[in-house]
């Protein structure tokens, strides 16, 4: 079989940043899986872009497309600076890390955490509301869980406005040069906050229970291990909760029939939240994977050592697995969306995020009737890993 040409997706432009689903649509009309070049990687890098439901839902759980680099003799900048966390690791390393932190996002734990997220949304709300406009990323969609992921971690609340700045560079990067900074940055701070936590005793957050977790065998997390996981806890704990509520709150506002059916019925939240993670989730694709042996998807032969991305938003909306996929509909069976992912790299943060964003859209639309668009959403995230707007202005 002849290799297939590279489809370069910078050449779509802007159009691809503010609305890649007519692209992916084409994509899938010839095919599940593509030879890309990513917007704004070099030339001579491309990768296997899988944007079919069903083989990126295979890919997602395959053990032969390694997250872990060593495995194919491949070593990452960010990872020398920060650590390894579970989004770069295969089994068994994995499966140690995972069983060391998952305890802190069970089901109960994050439940204990409810009074707490209605707290913070509450008191957003009352500095937002009265002020009958505003850009809802700033006074909501942002503030909410940054400030939740930090008490859970016990980050000081005088650190959380470089934090922000350092962490939307990093997953968001405007340029090689300052997302190597910031990183290198996060890595330093990330340091000196574990040890100053680990100098200052138990303090009942998850960083200070995470640096004294032993396992049954004696098995603790390593220095850098711990700076890994507190980095991924940290961004990915937050990153991605301001597109879940910014990107619902969008596609509601776009579809007034669908807001308005559930202003009359609030007990389609759950469902909508859910629907909203499947039309415009806040994760477009997933990180790398590398063949780690020759492999086919759909016929498409990968050889070892090969990039994969799996793209979630593109296979949110194949219509052989979502009928109508382009349209928003709070009522549609939504079982099976990937905006978490599959297979043992499903986040971690799935229950978090979901109590977050159906507490905030809750009171949102409790408190702001005749809410609106305030002016178009501005400046779409760069790159192909989040989905979401810098501002959503708002007024009601």
């Amino acid at each position: 079989m002849d290799r297939q040409a590279v489809i370069d997706l910078e050449e779509f432009g802007d159009a691809f940043r503010l609305d890649p689903h007519p692209v992916y649509a084409r994509l899938r009309e010839q095919g599940p899986v593509h030879r890309v070049r990513l917007p704004g990687s070099l030339p001579e890098y491309w990768t296997w872009l899988v944007v079919g439901y069903d083989e990126a839902r295979a890919a997602l759980a395959d053990p032969r497309l390694a997250k872990d680099g060593t495995r194919i003799g491949l070593t990452f900048p960010d990872e020398e600076m920060i650590g390894k966390s579970l989004l770069g690791t295969d089994p068994p390393q994995h499966t140690r890390l995972r069983g060391l932190v998952a305890r802190g996002f069970t089901m109960r734990r994050v439940e204990l955490l409810r009074p707490r997220v209605q707290r913070i949304t509450d008191d957003l709300l009352d500095a937002m509301i009265p002020r009958g406009s505003a850009d809802l990323i700033e006074s909501l969609a942002y503030p909410l869980p940054i400030t939740v992921i930090c008490e859970l971690l016990g980050v000081p609340d005088l650190d959380r406005a470089e934090f922000r700045a350092l962490s939307t560079e990093v997953v968001a990067p405007t340029g090689e040069e300052t997302a190597y900074a910031a990183t290198t940055r996060l890595g330093e701070y990330l340091t000196e906050l574990i040890e100053d936590k680990r100098a200052s005793g138990p303090s009942g957050d998850l960083l200070s229970d995470l640096i004294r977790t032993t396992a049954e065998d004696g098995d603790r997390l390593s220095a850098a291990e711990l700076r890994g996981m507190a980095f991924l806890l940290l961004v990915a704990g937050h990153e991605t909760t301001v597109n879940l509520i910014g990107n619902g709150v969008l596609a509601l506002l776009t579809h007034p029939g669908q807001l308005a059916d559930l202003r009359a019925d609030m007990g389609l939240l759950d469902n909508a939240v859910e629907e909203m993670l499947r039309y415009e989730g806040p994760v477009e694709s997933g990180t790398f994977r590398y063949a780690a042996e020759p492999m086919e998807i759909a016929g498409t032969l990968i050889a070892p050592g090969e990039p994969v991305v799996v793209g979630l938003s593109a296979a949110q909306r194949d219509d052989t697995r979502y009928p109508d996929p382009h349209r928003f509909d709070i009522r549609r069976d939504t079982r099976g969306h990937l905006a978490f992912g599959h297979g043992i790299h499903f986040c971690l943060g799935a229950p978090l995020a979901r109590l977050e964003g159906r507490i905030a859209l809750r009171g949102l639309l409790d408190r702001a009737p005749g809410l609106a668009l305030d002016g178009p959403a501005e400046d779409w995230l760069p790159g192909m890993l989040m989905r979401g707007v810098r501002r959503l202005p708002v007024r009601w």
